[in-house]
């Protein structure tokens, strides 16, 4: 499953030289995964309401090109690994107008119940860890 969500660049998100500065993409992949896990039936507030965070443990970023205020950006997010423990997602952030691949990035994820400890969503929430199982991308 395809999944895109666009984001137009706001001038405050720029640095003196009116590019993006690198500190946003950090909130736009957070934006794509946010609505993309709303999307697909799985929202923040569903998964709390069923005692799941989904803290983050790891971001990494490559930049590749350059945008700037008014630009708009698409941004493509998938599961790369799925543990029912440990989940990491992949981004591929594209320029709107041009294609040109902005960044490419990841999150690494764990599951954990409402006092932050580590749960299986295998044992804890099947439905959930079938969901998750069914977006896994090779």
């Amino acid at each position: 499953m395809s999944y895109e969500f666009e984001r137009k660049v706001n001038y405050y998100e720029t640095d003196r030289m009116g590019v993006v500065h690198h500190s946003n993409y950090i909130r736009y992949l957070e934006e794509a995964r946010c609505k993309w896990l709303e999307d697909i039936g799985m929202p923040f507030s569903v998964l709390e309401e069923n005692g799941i965070t989904i803290p983050v443990l790891e971001v990494n970023c490559s930049y590749k090109y350059h945008v700037t205020f008014e630009d708009s950006i698409i941004i493509r997010p998938f599961v790369k690994e799925y543990t029912g423990v440990r989940m990491t997602i992949g981004y591929d952030v594209a320029d709107k107008k041009t294609g040109k691949t902005v960044l490419v990035g990841q999150t690494k994820h764990c599951f954990t119940d409402k006092s932050l400890r580590p749960i299986s969503l295998k044992k804890y929430a099947p439905q959930f860890n079938e969901k998750f199982l069914s977006l896994i991308e090779e």
